[in-house]
């Protein structure tokens, strides 16, 4: 019987919500990809399975905190 390589790299905790979208949105402060701050981020791997777990439970609560830009290439196209 082989074991699949990829087994070593599996872990029973809470995995990070990181999208590789690592903007901080200037009002807000918080990630634009993954909705944490930067204080989340910085301890996520410090952080206790139940503290990750409480902190993936309110990310859906803040997508409101995020408002597009009004300006940029999009709003001079429509002028």
């Amino acid at each position: 019987m082989t074991k699949d390589t990829d087994d070593i790299w599996v872990r029973n905790e809470v995995e990070s919500p990181c999208i590789k979208i690592c903007v901080i949105h200037a009002e807000s402060r918080l990630c634009t990809g993954c909705l944490r701050s930067i204080d989340e981020i910085g301890a996520w791997s410090r952080m206790t399975p139940e503290a990750r777990s409480s902190v993936m439970a309110e990310l859906p609560n803040r997508a409101g905190q995020i408002t597009k830009r009004r300006g940029g290439r999009a709003a001079r196209l429509n002028r």
